[in-house]
């Protein structure tokens, strides 16, 4: 009697918050598929909130492997992942390594499974800023060179792909599985208990903007840090603004003088629930995050993005978002709370960003495995 056929092994890597949300839907997607999965949890996000909190509230499995990487710099980041990395790979054997979006761990584990001859395929792949002074605009370029199934969220990503002489054939416009997760728990959020918190309601005017900064660009450089708070400023000059802030140049935008307005509240960062019920409740959200420009956009909240460029132009094009710069800030806050958040389902949606990403992306992932 012949043995039975060992199913393939999926390899999933995540490591930074981004990640969690995009990988929930794929492995449960794949649970219907003749397949092995494991989970590996690099660690470049170690806080709870950042990090633990996701495995809880999204019913992700637990991880099989947690690397511990910690923070760094980037290339000691990037090279800790590389090297443990490779040793879980020799390991395992994987038949095919899964990542997810445009962080370091997401590039240093394409590199190693590349050198290791192991499939790659990235699941968001094709965004592009066209700004290489972003180091997530590097991992974009670098991931999608060398992987071998190139999973986009927009038609937009496909023509990047294109443009840059990929192989149509790896390339497959699948949606965004973001927005799967976005969906799947839109009714368990609550923006009045969050508003609550944090004592929005007991103003006279319920309304407030939530904000998120912590791109280099906008908080590493007292250059720049001193211009952001004075915007934030002049937005809490108008309605108060929440702020859960990422360890990412808390520091930096405290010496600014961040919290020297008393219409800013700062808060620890939030879980994924706790975030999104931030957001939906908002009159507008303030971000330099490309994640809020998608999340905003899929419940319909007006997003004013503070970065001269976007890899996500569809949420522009078919979304809520609207780049602006610090200086104009204020104004097109003005703009948005004269205007009145939009009625619920009236913004456009891009297409396939339906909740069915998931399965869509479980189906090209068995059939290049030969089992679907």
């Amino acid at each position: 009697m012949s043995t039975p056929a060992v199913a393939p092994l999926l390899l999933h890597v995540v490591g930074a918050r981004p990640n969690f949300p995009k990988a929930a839907p794929v492995l449960a997607a794949l649970r219907e598929h003749p397949v092995r999965q494991l989970l590996v949890h690099t660690g470049q996000h170690y806080d709870a909130q950042l990090s633990e909190v996701f495995f809880d509230e999204l019913g992700l499995p637990r991880p099989d492997v947690d690397l511990g990487v910690g923070s760094g710099s980037h290339a000691t980041q990037t090279a800790a992942v590389m090297v443990a990395l490779e040793q879980v790979f020799a390991e395992h054997r994987p038949s095919m390594v899964v990542v997810y979006g445009d962080v370091n761990s997401t590039v240093a584990a394409a590199l190693v499974a590349a050198k290791l001859h192991i499939p790659v395929a990235h699941v968001e792949a094709g965004l592009r800023s066209g700004d290489r002074t972003m180091p997530e605009e590097v991992n974009r370029l670098v991931t999608d060179r060398i992987s071998d199934l190139l999973l986009a969220t927009s038609a937009d990503a496909v023509a990047h792909l294109h443009r840059e002489g990929v192989d149509p054939a790896t390339v497959h416009l699948v949606g965004n599985p973001m927005i799967d997760t976005v969906l799947r728990h839109v009714h368990q959020l609550d923006p009045a208990r969050i508003a609550t918190l944090r004592g929005v309601l007991e103003q006279t005017d319920p309304r407030y903007v939530a904000a998120t900064v912590h791109r280099p660009g906008n908080v590493d450089d007292p250059d720049d840090t001193r211009p952001l708070v004075a915007a934030l400023h002049a937005v809490a000059d108008q309605v108060p603004v929440v702020l859960p802030l990422h360890p990412r140049g808390r520091a930096g935008l405290t010496r600014a003088g961040l919290l020297e307005h008393g219409g800013i509240t700062v808060l620890e960062p939030l879980g994924y629930l706790d975030f999104l019920s931030l957001v939906q409740g908002a009159a507008a959200v303030v971000t330099d995050s490309g994640g809020v420009q998608e999340e905003t956009t899929a419940l319909g909240v007006p997003c004013l993005t503070l970065r001269p460029s976007t890899e996500r132009p569809v949420t522009i094009s078919e979304g809520t978002n609207r780049l602006v710069t610090r200086e104009r800030l204020a104004d097109e806050v003005s703009r948005v709370l004269a205007d009145g958040r939009p009625a619920p389902g009236s913004t456009p949606v891009p297409p396939l960003w339906d909740g069915h990403a998931g399965p869509r992306i479980a189906e090209v992932l068995a059939r290049a495995l030969g089992v679907g």
